[in-house]
């Protein structure tokens, strides 16, 4: 079974946590893992963008010019696609981007990045942040203890207003609740934080 370090919000540590060996030491299928991660994304994709074709433009209802004898190309209206303004060939229309994926393997690419991300060493297990106050700076502060570095992941146990809005204006940092972890926001942290909470109830919820 796994084995990490809890941190204090000085980054020193106080101990050590088992992690579930499911979950963290789970077997990497980066084929499914890539999958889960275009169905996520494909998720996001409004679907909105639509263009008239020629029989949904206004306009257009006569011939332009006589069939022949003008020694121009024969046009039969100026919604023809051929013509600026006119209709739009294979356009786009609304439709959905949403692609299906049994909940199995969805959890199984979830193990699997998250097991990575402790085999990389890009975890970490902290008692708590300790803030008192809404401040950047002492957020940035524990960070920079806990020797979080890159896109860091703060994996929360529930709603903190003292977190949140802290991080607020940090760019590189994205806080979420351990019930919402997903395989796109943990593919692209560097360093993924979790408090002791936080990993608890990852492990009871995705394990």
């Amino acid at each position: 079974m796994p084995k990490t370090a809890i941190l204090s919000a000085k980054g020193k540590e106080t101990g050590t946590v088992e992690l579930a060996e499911t979950l963290f030491a789970a077997p990497v299928n980066e084929a499914l893992i890539h999958q889960a991660a275009m169905r996520q994304l494909a998720g996001r994709r409004t679907g909105t963008s639509d263009t008239l074709t020629r029989g949904q433009v206004a306009g257009g209802g006569h011939k332009p010019w006589r069939q022949k004898g003008t020694g121009r190309a024969r046009q039969g209206s100026t919604n023809s696609p051929q013509w600026a303004g006119g209709g739009v060939v294979f356009g786009p229309h609304p439709r959905s981007y949403e692609q299906r994926m049994p909940a199995k393997m969805r959890r199984l690419a979830l193990r699997g990045v998250l097991s990575v991300k402790q085999a990389e060493g890009a975890l970490r297990v902290v008692e708590g942040f300790d803030l008192d106050e809404i401040k950047t700076r002492a957020l940035i502060g524990r960070l920079d203890a806990w020797k979080a570095g890159g896109k860091v992941l703060l994996v929360l146990p529930a709603r903190d207003e003292l977190v949140e809005r802290s991080s607020r204006n940090v760019r590189e940092v994205r806080v979420i609740l351990a019930d919402s972890l997903n395989v796109v926001d943990l593919l692209e942290a560097d360093t993924i934080v979790f408090t002791r909470g936080a990993l608890e109830k990852a492990e009871a919820v995705f394990a």
